[in-house]
Parts: structure tokens; C-alpha cells; sequence
């Protein structure tokens, strides 16, 4: 049975994201190392993992390096500091596919690089990254940054559990 995964803003070869963030690494090397080294852990060949943006800042053949030892299949949904190159790079870095725009995944959840506005009147819960270690209120946001879930790719139901409603009193 394929597990899911989501995780977003790696940054993988952003040497200042190290001091904005207070990664607890050296250096952009160990960063990378252990990055990929947690992803490995959890993610099995046949997982999915959804990347939900700000992947890295490194030159293609560096990404792609990168991406080749990655465990699973790798479904990129751009963020911010990826929508400077095209879905096309993307694709040639090593991803399965890449979303330019949130998907619905599963019919309820959204997932996005930036929080999407949301009301507790909408049906749905936005899985997002782009605030790293912040938090926004509430069972409707879900920040899966790599930063407040120790640099390793959340299993989908571990967010499930988390924001599904209990109806015992």
C-alpha cells in the first residue's frame, strides 16, 4: 500500500535560510545531508510525497542530484522562490509532476505553498508551507514547513488525526 506524504520549504542550498530559520546546521552541506537523510527514513520507494514549494536554490544539475535521492514519487507544488524557473526545469530536476497552482487532494484538502484564505464556514483544511516556523490558528490550517516537523515528510494521517473532529463529549 503506497503512503502519502507532504512536506515543503527545504531550501536545499540556501545557506541564509540557516540563520533566518535557526536551522540547527552548520552549514548548507549538513543541512542537505540530514534533509535528505530524514526524508529517507520515513518515505519508502513506492510512497508519494507531495513537495509543497521552495525546494531549492541550486543550479539544475545540483536539484536534480538532489531529487535522484529522494524515496518516492515527487509531486512539486511550486512555491514562491520555485516560480522563477518553469514546470518544464521542474520536471527535468527529477519530479513525477508539477503543479504550478494549489490542488484538492482527496476531495477536502487543499494543498498549497502559501496559506489560502480560509473561513470556519468553508468545507475544507489548507496543508500548506511558506511560513516555516509559524503557525496560523486552527484545525482548517496545517503548516507542513520543514521546521516544526523536524525536516522529515508528515504521513497524511497523522494530519488526518489532527484535524479531524471528535464528536465524543
Amino acid at each position: 500500500m503506497q503512503n502519502v506524504y507532504v512536506i515543503s520549504d527545504h531550501h536545499f542550498g540556501h545557506k541564509h535560510i540557516i540563520d533566518f530559520e535557526s536551522r540547527p546546521f552548520a552549514d548548507v552541506e549538513q543541512m542537505t545531508e540530514a534533509m535528505i537523510a530524514k526524508w529517507n527514513a520515513v518515505v519508502g520507494p513506492e510512497d508519494k510525497v507531495f513537495h509543497l514549494g521552495d525546494f531549492s536554490f541550486l543550479n539544475l544539475e545540483k536539484t536534480k542530484a538532489i531529487v535522484i535521492r529522494l524515496n518516492g514519487y515527487k509531486h512539486l507544488i511550486m512555491g514562491n522562490h520555485d516560480r522563477g524557473r518553469s514546470r518544464t526545469w521542474w520536471l527535468e530536476a527529477g519530479f513525477d509532476e508539477v503543479s504550478e497552482y494549489p490542488l484538492i487532494y482527496s476531495g477536502f484538502y487543499l494543498l498549497s505553498h502559501e496559506p489560502l484564505y480560509m473561513n470556519k464556514h468553508m468545507p475544507y483544511v489548507n496543508i500548506h508551507g511558506h511560513i516555516h516556523g509559524q503557525h496560523y490558528a486552527g484545525n482548517q490550517y496545517v503548516n507542513v514547513s520543514v521546521e516544526p516537523w523536524d525536516y522529515t515528510p508528515v504521513h497524511f494521517e497523522t494530519i488526518q488525526k489532527r484535524v479531524a473532529v471528535s464528536e465524543e463529549q
